[in-house]
């Protein structure tokens, strides 16, 4: 192994990281805060994913013996601490979550550990709104290319790629565009040609009664009719990959349900038995603020922004040896 090499990608990842962060949290008025590892289960903070992945999850003595489990997001969590930190609104907040997800498939763009930053802001009701969405998008989206022009200042060898505006599509008009493929695809498909996407209306069924992929009906809202006459205030940054030479999500975001879509999104995936869970007496009651947030893939964002092809190679994890011995043979080392 050349660990030489290793600790210049180290170097490069810190780099990364801070640059983004420190970008973020001035492009979108966020305040950094803790957070937590795992949460008690049955509170209905957890977040659920596509409804089947299975959290960590172990006794606590001093509790008794009750259960907790460890996050696969903060996306219901950082808004029950938006109320309990009575942020203001057009403020918001960032962490960075650490989290486990031991059903996730190895590839080469995930393991069991996701690390991402994880941020939520509050808004007024009227902000519920599809150009809102957009506008924080566009936002994002600048620190990103700000972090990537800066990395290129630091290694002149890796070029910057980002095109100056993001595309914006829904989930509906990319079928429409290439009716016979596949969803991811279709992601490829429109993110070859424009180097960077936001994919927007995700978790509903589209006109072909399929949902582009899947999303909890709790926290996104993906079902209310948005100005463009389309389903969805979600979505997701995809850009180009040039090593992988495929579409790359970098963030899943969107504006957050309110009772309305909340009712509505548990009626259509016959999860009513959720409302019954505190979290989401909160919301139905009325007791959470409105807002908006997502989550930020960190590893992601380093294969983006450092040109690598897998994600072992910013991040540690676990690995099988064969799986590691087949990438040091093509000259990948795995951290």
């Amino acid at each position: 192994m050349n660990f030489q090499k290793m600790l210049k990608t180290e170097v490069a990842i810190t780099l990364v990281k801070e640059t983004l962060k420190t970008q973020l949290i001035s492009q979108l008025n966020l305040i950094p805060v803790s957070s937590p590892i795992a949460v008690l289960d049955g509170t209905g903070i957890n977040d659920d994913l596509n409804g089947t992945e299975r959290p960590v999850s172990f006794p606590v003595k001093a509790l008794g013996e009750k259960k907790a489990v460890v996050v696969h997001s903060l996306a219901k969590w950082k808004r029950l601490r938006l109320k309990q930190l009575e942020v203001d609104l057009n403020y918001g907040i960032l962490t960075d979550m650490k989290a486990l997800r031991p059903d996730e498939d190895y590839t080469h763009i995930h393991s069991i550990y996701v690390d991402q930053w994880d941020w939520e802001k509050r808004i007024e009701p009227s902000q519920r709104t599809l150009e809102y969405l957009k506008e924080t998008v566009s936002k994002i989206y600048e620190a990103l290319k700000f972090t990537e022009k800066f990395v290129e200042a630091h290694y002149p060898d890796i070029k910057a790629i980002l095109p100056e505006n993001i595309k914006f599509i829904s989930s509906q008009a990319l079928l429409d565009l290439y009716p016979n493929l596949t969803p991811k695809e279709r992601e490829n498909a429109i993110t070859k040609e424009h180097g960077a996407v936001f994919l927007y209306g995700i978790g509903g069924k589209l006109s072909n009664g399929e949902p582009h992929d899947g999303r909890a009906p709790d926290y996104d809202d993906w079902s209310t009719l948005n100005s463009e006459g389309t389903n969805g205030l979600n979505g997701d940054i995809l850009v180009w990959h040039p090593i992988l030479n495929c579409a790359f999500e970098l963030s899943s975001m969107g504006i957050r349900v309110d009772k309305a879509a909340l009712t509505k999104q548990l009626e259509l995936r016959e999860s009513e038995d959720r409302a019954k869970l505190s979290f989401h007496k909160m919301l139905l009651n009325g007791e959470l603020p409105e807002c908006i947030g997502g989550g930020i893939g960190q590893s992601r964002v380093c294969m983006f922004m450092l040109k690598k092809s897998h994600i072992g190679e910013v991040q540690v994890s676990i690995w099988a040896d064969d799986e590691i011995e087949r990438l040091s043979a093509k000259g990948i080392e795995l951290l």
